[in-house]
């Protein structure tokens, strides 16, 4: 058997570890990580290599997922052909696949392979939010997730230089000038720019958020569902050092976290918070748990685990989230409510339900919209237009 039949019989034996799991795990992720892990004949191009088929069967289920009880070897050929062309990922698609042709647009993989490209969202987000449904945002879901990353000093140059030392490309943003794509497959946290806090991995689209707001220097603001802290920092930063950031969250371990990235950034205006906030602020953000729909090109499995009942239960809490954290906000102060959702429920329609309940609150112009439309109730941020993740941002100011 060659190099590339035995990695072939090796994929499909990991794929029918996983299948019981796929439509039905929120921690799918750390289950192929540990599973890849603990096969100790793999080096690391292994591991990358059955990595992107994994995860490009789980963008591409509903395609794939039918010929793998009837023809898995048809399956394995399907998987390796929709896989980004990358050098660990090279040969064993020009093996595989050296007989189908060679196409770039999922319009033209549909009529190949003869498959329904919007099977591949489930159908009951269509009432949710219907313009993800359109062809170029199809085909940003399907599409690998690039890296960005956020810089967090005035020395690009000093970053520039050390990434060439490493031989690594980028290419700044053209929506800001601190966000850069990086080109190629990197370890950006063993370069020194990371470990002297220069800069943090973070999408643009969630870079984008906080720009679209206007955030002014020097306020006091509260990040109430800081997780582990990337917009925590992002703000800490364009707040300045006469601004300061309280940062809180439920979970003590992602504080952990956030404070071990605050003194890598030497964030000294940045202070998790252990306690509920009390006080007030000029300014509160409310960055939401939500589906995490808006991340399904990054996290493919979360478009099999996620039903209405989920969105439902998340749009309750989010609800709950946003009246309870609207109280630290000062007379004039501003609140911003985000997601890392598309869905309706999660968006809009929570962001009314809180005005009709807090006649305190009105909405305010977005400083920049980078090119979407704003509704009455926020601004959605779309993947296909800048190759970001999808978001939704709300602007409030306290009458």
């Amino acid at each position: 058997m060659s190099v590339v039949g035995s990695q072939q019989q090796v994929f499909l034996r990991l794929l029918r570890q996983l299948q019981p799991d796929w439509r039905r795990d929120f921690n799918l992720p750390q289950r192929i990580q540990h599973l890849l892990a603990r096969e100790r004949a793999f080096g690391s191009r292994d591991r990358r290599l059955y990595r992107e088929l994994i995860y490009t069967t789980l963008r591409y289920l509903p395609w794939i997922e039918p010929s793998l009880e009837r023809d898995p070897a048809r399956a394995a050929k399907i998987t390796a052909w929709l896989a980004a062309e990358t050098r660990d990922t090279r040969a064993y698609r020009a093996e595989l696949c050296a007989d189908w042709p060679a196409v770039s647009s999922l319009a033209e993989r549909a009529k190949f392979l003869e498959g329904d490209a919007s099977a591949l969202l489930p159908a009951w987000f269509r009432e949710e939010y219907p313009d993800v449904f359109a062809p170029a945002e199809l085909e940003a879901q399907l599409a690998r997730a690039p890296l960005w990353l956020r810089l967090q000093t005035d020395d690009t140059a000093g970053v520039a230089a050390d990434f060439d030392v490493n031989g690594w490309r980028f290419a700044p943003s053209s929506l800001l000038p601190s966000a850069w794509q990086v080109l190629g497959e990197v370890d950006v946290t063993k370069s020194s720019s990371y470990a002297n806090g220069h800069l943090e991995i973070q999408d643009l689209g969630s870079q984008l958020l906080l720009e679209t707001v206007g955030v002014a220097p020097g306020g006091r603001w509260l990040d109430a569902c800081a997780g582990a802290g990337g917009k925590s920092l992002q703000l800490a930063r364009l707040l300045g050092s006469n601004g300061q950031v309280d940062a809180y969250d439920i979970r003590p371990a992602a504080l952990v976290e956030l404070q071990a990235r605050a003194v890598r950034a030497r964030m000294g205006n940045l202070h998790p918070l252990t306690q509920t906030p009390a006080g007030e602020y000029d300014g509160v953000l409310v960055d939401a748990p939500c589906s995490g729909s808006g991340t399904w090109r990054r996290s493919p499995h979360l478009k099999w685990v996620t039903t209405p009942a989920l969105i439902a239960a998340r749009a309750e809490l989010q609800q709950k989230l946003l009246s309870q954290f609207a109280a630290r906000v000062r007379v004039g102060g501003q609140l911003v409510y985000a997601t890392c959702s598309l869905s309706h429920r999660e968006n809009a329609a929570v962001v009314q339900a809180f005005l009709a309940a807090h006649r305190e609150f009105e909405v305010t112009p977005f400083a920049q919209t980078f090119g979407f439309t704003p509704s009455n109730a926020g601004l959605t941020l779309l993947p296909a237009r800048h190759d970001t993740d999808g978001f939704f941002v709300a602007s409030l100011r306290r009458r």
